[in-house]
């Protein structure tokens, strides 16, 4: 029998018993809630499976990586990236040497790794809300002081206020989401090299970090931070294969630095992190990359049109580069929430008091969610 088996009281005894750090105890863990519902509008997943032909070629090099599983993997994993380096200058245009490319399991190791190398004990985090509610986590479990800025009405950030923040508190790491999750805002690239300017005059040094997870459904004319990359080598890009890609089940998230700062990671990933598997996975995918960001396309333009929508019916929408809209305000958003799952239909209860965030999903999906939204709230 496990902790798991035991009755409520019985189990609140055995983990009471248990020598956990003070700051995990009563914490509940992370997650969005997975509901079996119709539509699933709710983690910002791309709702377009694989093709077939996508989905035969990963399963052949699967099958070629199997034959090795006796051994280890590249535990440095050169050929996936050496891979990405040529996806990331086909979609911004930006030439990179596979050795400025780190990856792991999902854009969430890649931040714990540079959370465990930068951050830790007597060091600072920091950050500007609302944003990505797992960022205080990373720090959390890295035993790194959290500490958060406010972003404006309109959910940008004001590059004199991140400075003074950045001043104020001497944070050893910065993240910046863009787009940002939940409100799909992009940084222009002034704001991020007044951030990157104000992190030089911290003492002992600051990485920043702009968590490009949403990147490739930017607006056309919206720049990637990876275009200053050359120019700063504390900066690191961070990218996932989980949205634009369709492969959140595969676990792949990587970023681009300075060849110094991928170093300063190989010393905190535990070995051999990446299986053969996932890397097969992924250099698979990345050679449909033209066949899958094609539906990148279709995404924005549901985006658009879900945007437009909401606002006709008088709706506040946050501009939003990402493929999701958070959009309000409620009274009660709640109600508006369990009235859409009661009618199918799964959307996110996040973000600031009284906003709703919806993933773009097929566009069967979304007259699904706006049929509901008009008999909920009605609009």
């Amino acid at each position: 029998m496990t902790v798991a088996d035991l009755p409520e009281r019985a189990r609140d005894r055995a983990s009471a018993e248990l020598p956990l750090r003070t700051e995990l105890r009563g914490l509940e863990p992370y997650g969005a809630p997975q509901l079996d519902v119709p539509v699933l509008l709710n983690v910002n997943e791309n709702p377009y499976p694989p093709s077939h032909a996508v989905v035969a070629d990963i399963a052949a090099a699967v099958a070629q990586a199997a034959r090795g599983l006796n051994r280890y993997p590249d535990r440095d994993f050169l050929a996936l990236r050496r891979d990405l380096a040529t996806y990331l200058e086909r979609e911004s245009g930006v030439a990179l040497d596979p050795t400025r490319i780190w990856a792991a399991n999902g854009s969430n190791e890649v931040m714990l790794h540079l959370l465990q190398a930068f951050g830790g004990p007597g060091r600072t985090a920091l950050s500007f809300a609302p944003t990505y509610s797992m960022y205080p986590e990373y720090a959390r479990d890295t035993s790194t002081t959290w500490v958060v800025g406010r972003r404006e009405e309109d959910f940008t950030v004001d590059p004199v206020v991140a400075a003074a923040a950045i001043e104020r508190h001497q944070p050893s790491v910065v993240l910046l989401a863009s787009p940002n999750n939940p409100t799909g805002t992009a940084l222009p690239l002034a704001t991020i090299e007044a951030v990157l300017e104000a992190a030089r005059g911290v003492v002992g040094g600051c990485v920043v970090v702009v968590d490009e997870a949403y990147g490739e459904f930017r607006r056309r004319g919206t720049p990637s931070a990876l275009e200053v990359l050359d120019r700063h080598p504390a900066l690191a890009v961070s990218r996932t294969m989980s949205k634009a890609f369709g492969l959140a089940g595969a676990r792949l998230g990587y970023l681009a630095a300075a060849p110094a700062l991928v170093d300063a990671l190989r010393v905190v990933r535990l070995p051999y992190h990446l299986s053969a598997v996932t890397q097969a996975v992924a250099r698979a995918a990345l050679a449909h990359s033209t066949e899958l960001m094609a539906l990148v396309g279709a995404l924005r333009a549901e985006r658009d049109t879900t945007v437009a929508w909401l606002r006709a019916r008088g709706l506040r929408v946050a501009d939003t580069d990402a493929n999701f809209v958070l959009f309000g305000t409620f009274d009660d958003r709640h109600a508006i929430w369990q009235g859409l799952l009661d009618r199918g239909v799964l959307i996110r209860e996040t973000g600031p008091d009284g906003w709703l965030r919806v993933s773009i999903g097929t566009p069967e999906e979304m007259v699904a969610f706006k049929d509901a939204l008009v008999e909920v709230a009605g609009l």
